[in-house]
């Protein structure tokens, strides 16, 4: 079995249990931090990874660290990982949970290039029409590349929207050089 597969049927066994316990949104939360944890901290990730470590002590950490802030369930979720020798999974269990939390409320995923940034109240409106066309809550990643010179790229899952200045330029020249070239007229 890939560690793909794996880190989907722990996130599928989550997601149940965070069902069972009407706590869905407290669980991606949850995870949330975790997974914050893991990316801004290296250390938290090696000391969970290393199998220098035994287990009992990271369990130990785990429980001081969150206790009180992760629902209970999850929290012991965290420690069955631990007791299995799984807790190298833990991004890909938590990427694959965000996958099952988005779809169950209705959220998708839109990256979003922009030449400049727009500011808050425009990217708003740019969500929320995003949200109306797509018919579920959007959840703009937005990052600026001036090279596209204006307009907007998105990408929702696989499809792409170029209404880009640098892409309109690029199918117009395109269209241009794929016409033939008209003989010249001669003056009689």
């Amino acid at each position: 079995m890939t560690s793909e597969t794996i880190a989907r049927n722990y996130a599928e066994t989550l997601f149940e249990l965070g069902r069972r316990h009407e706590a869905l949104e407290a669980f991606g939360r949850g995870l949330d931090m975790v997974g914050g944890l893991l990316e801004e901290d290296p250390s938290f990730k090696v000391f969970l990874e290393t199998p220098r470590v035994p287990d009992h002590d990271k369990k130990k950490v785990l429980r001081k660290v969150f206790t009180g802030v992760l629902p209970p369930p999850l929290l012991t979720f965290l420690l069955l990982l631990v007791d299995k020798r799984r807790q190298r999974l833990l991004g890909e269990i938590i990427r694959e949970f965000q996958v099952l939390l988005d779809k169950q409320l209705g959220r998708t995923h839109v990256s979003v290039i922009l030449a400049q940034d727009l500011g808050a109240e425009a990217m708003g409106e740019l969500a929320a029409k995003l949200s109306r066309l797509l018919g579920k809550q959007v959840i703009p990643h937005v990052q600026i590349r001036p090279a596209i010179l204006g307009g907007v790229y998105l990408k929702v899952g696989d499809t792409v929207y170029d209404a880009t200045l640098r892409g309109r330029l690029k199918r117009m020249r395109q269209r241009l050089l794929s016409k033939p070239i008209l003989p010249a007229v001669s003056g009689a």
